[in-house]
C-alpha cells in the first residue's frame, strides 16, 4: 500500500492591508459610534457659530462708536462748563469794579453837592474826578455786558452739550439693552446645544472622542468629517485611488483618517465606495 501524500498547500490567502493611519496607533470603533461623532461635530460647529455671532453682534460696533462720541461730547461739555464758570467769576469781578467806581462817584458827588469844597482848585479837581469816574464806570459797564454775552453763550453751549450727551447716552443704553437681549438668546441656545453635545458625546467611546477633540483643536474646529461622494468634507479633497481602495478595504469598525487633512473620515451610505 502506497503511503498517503499530503495535499499540496495552495498559495496563502492575501488579506487587504490596513489603511494608513499617519503613524498613529490603529483605532477601532463601531460604525454607529463613528456616525455619532458626526453629530458631535455638527454641535461643535454650531457652538462655534454661536460664539462668532456673539462676538460679531452689530451692537458691539454701535456701542463702541457711540462711546467715542460720548467721550468727545463730555470733553466739550467740561470745556464749556469751565468757560461758563470762568466767565461767571469774570462777570462778578467786573460788576464789583463797577460798583466800587459807582460808590466812589456817589461820594464825590455828595461832597460836591454839600458845598463842603470851596476852593476853586479843589472844586475843579473834584469835578474832573467825577467826570473821570463816570467814563470809567461806562467802560466797566461795557466790560460787564461783554462778559455777560460770553457767559450766556457758554451757558447755551453747556445746555446744548448736556442735551447731546443725554441723547447719546440714551442711544448707548438702548444698544446695550439690545445687545443684552441678544446675549441672552445666544447664551440660551449655547446652553441647550452644550447639553445636547454632552449627552451624545457620552455615548461615543472615550478613545475615539479623545482623538476627535485633539484633531478638532489642531484642525480649526473640525476633527471629524463625512466621506461624501469620495470626497472628504473636511478639506474638500477627493480621495486618490490608492487611498480610496484602502478605505474600501478597511473593516467597518476601523477608524480611517484623511491622508490630506488627517481628520477622522466617517463612512456612510453616501461615501461612494
Amino acid at each position: 500500500m502506497s503511503p498517503r501524500r499530503s495535499p499540496t498547500p495552495g498559495p496563502p490567502t492575501r488579506r487587504p492591508p490596513p489603511p494608513r493611519t499617519n503613524g498613529s496607533p490603529q483605532l477601532n470603533a463601531a460604525p454607529a459610534d463613528q456616525i455619532r461623532l458626526l453629530d458631535v461635530q455638527a454641535l461643535d460647529v454650531r457652538l462655534q457659530q454661536l460664539a462668532h455671532r456673539r462676538r460679531s453682534l452689530p451692537e458691539h460696533a454701535e456701542i463702541d462708536s457711540l462711546n467715542k462720541d460720548l467721550t468727545q461730547l463730555r470733553d466739550l461739555l467740561v470745556a464749556a462748563q469751565t468757560e461758563e464758570s470762568d466767565t461767571a467769576r469774570e462777570q462778578t469781578k467786573a460788576e464789583q469794579d463797577v460798583d466800587q467806581v459807582r460808590q466812589r462817584a456817589a461820594r464825590d458827588q455828595q461832597r460836591l453837592d454839600s458845598g463842603a469844597v470851596t476852593s476853586p482848585k479843589d472844586l475843579s479837581n473834584l469835578q474832573h474826578e467825577i467826570a473821570s469816574l463816570a467814563k470809567r464806570q461806562g467802560d466797566l459797564e461795557d466790560v460787564v455786558l461783554e462778559v455777560m454775552e460770553r457767559r450766556e453763550a457758554a451757558q447755551e453751549r453747556v445746555a446744548e452739550l448736556t442735551e447731546r450727551v443725554g441723547s447719546v447716552q440714551a442711544r448707548i443704553d438702548d444698544a446695550t439693552g439690545r445687545r443684552g437681549a441678544a446675549f441672552g438668546e445666544i447664551d440660551g441656545e449655547v446652553a441647550s446645544v452644550t447639553k445636547e453635545r454632552e449627552v451624545i458625546a457620552a455615548s461615543v467611546p472615550a478613545d475615539l472622542l479623545k482623538l476627535y477633540d485633539k484633531l478638532r483643536e489642531q484642525q480649526g474646529g473640525i476633527g471629524a468629517a463625512k466621506l461624501y461622494a469620495r470626497t472628504c468634507q473636511g478639506c474638500r479633497q477627493e480621495l486618490a485611488i490608492t487611498e480610496l481602495n484602502e478605505v474600501r478595504s478597511a473593516a467597518p469598525d476601523t477608524v480611517v483618517r484623511c491622508e490630506n487633512c488627517r481628520r477622522i473620515l466617517v463612512r456612510t451610505a453616501e461615501s461612494g465606495l
